[in-house]
């Protein structure tokens, strides 16, 4: 089952590592490898991880180190990062980073940057950085990419980046698709519960983009949670985790790992705590495959997008994987 408009879009996975109840981090990183290595199988076109610092529910904290060991584990796959977070980092640094990456595995290396800047008040002081660090995002982006053309006034040089070319995508909403639109950048977009919103930041986007040495025109990704299985209720369950995770985060004050959807679903939840868990159940793309192919229709229909990035967890990692390869079926039928 697939049909034009999902055949010619490309289908990529952002995996943020995330822990599960009573294991360690380092499975979750192990799984993030070993899930890399199962898109390449089925066709994907990226590979992304993430950056987050102090969460529980989060092993990945270190995203060009774990891109690294992805990047080892598969052969023809883009590997990237979705993203680092570059108001957490000087621009130098992150420069270096991905020059060694892009050096070690050259032509499937992507740069994504994100602008948010640490979770909680003390990630930002350990990282010495406060929230007003965000508001120079679009100085740091220009810096950072400087450094893979030119060297410093002081005579600094980015090694081996410089002369390297390193695709950038800014992760954005709302002020961020205008910075990527003037410094002429693909942009990743999300997430896709908030369809208006991202509609609106895709037409500002297309609207005010400037063609750059990266980027002739636009290009637009998409992102979110996809869950396909072989009914809508166990697409459904596949949701359970993360929005029990989420529903706590916003209740407790912090991310923790993910727990199985029979335990979520036993649990005696607030009032509030319902509120939340029902609405981050709402408003993904999950059901079958027929119902989740007329979801991607309307989406890439409605954006025009290049490329959906798809970002699902669950605690379940043999329905996670079923899920993908289900959705492998509707871009790349008979891979």
């Amino acid at each position: 089952m697939s049909s034009s408009v999902i055949a010619r879009t490309r289908f990529s996975v952002l995996d943020r590592s995330r822990t599960r109840e009573g294991r360690p981090p380092a499975e979750a990183l192990r799984d993030t490898v070993a899930l890399a290595r199962e898109a390449e199988v089925l066709g994907y076109h990226r590979f992304w991880v993430s950056e987050h610092h102090g969460v529980p529910g989060v092993a990945g904290s270190a995203p060009t180190v774990l891109a690294a060991a992805v990047a080892s584990a598969t052969r023809d796959i883009r590997v990237g990062t979705g993203g680092v977070m570059l108001p957490n980092h000087q621009p130098l640094v992150v420069a270096e980073q991905f020059g060694v990456l892009e050096a070690l595995f050259p032509g499937r290396i992507d740069m994504g940057l994100g602008r948010s800047v640490g979770f909680t008040d003390g990630v930002r002081r350990a990282l010495g950085r406060d929230k007003g660090d965000a508001e120079d995002f679009a100085a740091q982006l220009g810096e950072l990419l400087d450094w893979f053309t030119d060297g410093s006034p002081d005579g600094v040089h980015a090694r081996p980046a410089e002369g390297l070319r390193v695709p950038p995508f800014v992760l954005a909403m709302g002020e961020g698709t205008t910075i990527a639109a003037r410094a002429g950048l693909p942009v990743v977009i999300g997430d896709l519960r908030s369809r208006e919103k991202v509609l609106r930041g895709v037409d500002r986007y297309r609207s005010l983009f400037r063609p750059s040495p990266w980027a002739a025109e636009p290009y637009v990704v998409v992102s979110g949670t996809v869950a396909v299985a072989g009914s809508a209720a166990e697409a459904r369950r596949l949701l359970v985790p993360e929005a029990w995770s989420m529903a706590y985060s916003r209740t407790h004050g912090t991310f923790p790992p993910l727990v199985p959807a029979e335990a979520v679903e036993a649990r005696s939840m607030t009032a509030r705590e319902r509120g939340f868990y029902e609405a981050g159940l709402a408003g993904h793309l999950a059901g079958t495959a027929e119902q989740v192919a007329g979801g991607l229709e309307t989406v890439l229909e409605d954006t025009g997008a290049d490329e959906v990035l798809v970002t699902t967890s669950s605690h379940d990692r043999t329905a996670l994987l079923d899920s993908y390869r289900r959705l492998a079926a509707l871009f790349a039928p008979g891979r």
